[in-house]
């Protein structure tokens, strides 16, 4: 199984005091014992970084979890290449996503899998153009 990874989803199984931290990390587990891939945006690297490092006030540790999830070996981060970018802005445009959030509809789009988010906006707006994933609340 192949499923793109919102920032928000990241951001909850990387910081363990997030609401949803235990829910993520169960449906993460449970999706790597089926060898499923994770696929992001390379966009995910800085959202991530910026938000660990706001959240818990360390930079030194927003960067060690960036470098966790490109280490992981069932993640694959996608280059924000121009025909991605192109799709990104039409979505954005015709339904109204926020800019980031449209890249990763575009990924989820682009490679015709599901995406996986916790941003309500992008998951009402996103579900017009692709699959959306809920992680359910244990």
């Amino acid at each position: 199984m192949f499923v793109v990874v919102d920032a928000s989803v990241w951001v909850s199984r990387l910081v363990e005091s997030d609401e949803f931290h235990l829910p993520v990390k169960g449906w993460m587990n449970s999706q790597q014992e089926q060898d499923a891939t994770f696929i992001s945006p390379s966009l995910l690297l800085a959202e991530v970084g910026g938000v660990v490092s706001r959240v818990t006030g360390k930079p030194d540790l927003a960067l060690n979890a960036i470098a966790r999830i490109e280490n992981l070996p069932n993640v694959r981060i996608v280059e924000m290449e121009k025909a991605l970018m192109d799709d990104a802005s039409r979505f954005a445009a015709s339904y109204g996503l926020r800019g980031a959030d449209s890249v990763y509809v575009a990924v989820a789009s682009t490679l015709k899998i599901p995406l996986v988010t916790f941003d309500v906006d992008q998951r009402e707006r996103g579900s017009k153009l692709v699959d959306v994933i809920e992680i359910p609340a244990q």
